[in-house]
């Protein structure tokens, strides 16, 4: 039983995982289990080429970060558990207990944040019902979004990145797993609002 599985290995749903993985010795998150599902074939990192985005690099290659950024997480944060190339399929159950299937396995969480990108290709049974056009894409573009409040879709259901409405710029997206991290980190910490950050003092 997972407390939070993240789906997506994308920026919004690695962002989310680090500042999870950060907060490791806080001590209501020291006896959490934390996983984020990294199957991310079809993301639009694959394409990208990065000159506007805050603290990267001009030229950098969303391929890159895709795989650096996967790196840096089980480099620095080994304990939250990746899981590489699974396709989430279905979804089931109600807060605390979600059951997560994927073409591989099967497990389950307290908590499952989604950030798999807007394409309408989306079919995570279980979620279909939360589905909507993106409200700031083109139309012509038919990108979807979930239904969500401040992210989130339902009790223990949390979207982030292009996926819960917001535009596609990587810092958009990666502020919007790391808000969801912080909410949980809230939730976790009996609604005192909390954030993570280190410090050289």
């Amino acid at each position: 039983m997972f407390d939070v599985l993240i789906i997506g290995g994308g920026v919004s749903g690695i962002s989310c995982a680090l500042v999870l993985g950060s907060s490791k010795n806080k001590s209501f998150v020291i006896d959490k289990k934390i996983g984020v599902i990294t199957h991310q074939k079809a993301s639009s990192l694959q394409d990208a080429l990065f000159n506007n985005a805050y603290g990267i690099a001009p030229g950098t290659l969303g391929s890159t970060i895709l795989q650096e950024s996967t790196q840096h997480l089980s480099e620095a944060y080994p304990h939250i558990n990746q899981i590489p190339n699974e396709k989430v399929l279905k979804i089931e159950g109600d807060y605390p207990e979600f059951t997560i299937t994927t073409n591989k396995d099967t497990y389950t969480s307290k908590i499952v944040v989604i950030g798999i990108g807007s394409a309408n290709t989306f079919a995570i049974e279980g979620l279909m019902q939360y589905v909507e056009p993106h409200r700031k894409a083109l139309p012509e573009k038919q990108r979807i979004q979930l239904q969500n409040s401040d992210h989130k879709v339902a009790d223990g259901i949390y979207v982030i990145g292009t996926l819960a409405g917001w535009r596609s710029q990587l810092a958009i997206a990666a502020g919007s797993g790391a808000a969801v991290a912080t909410d949980i980190l809230t939730l976790w910490n009996n609604g005192t609002q909390t954030h993570a950050h280190d410090s050289i003092r």
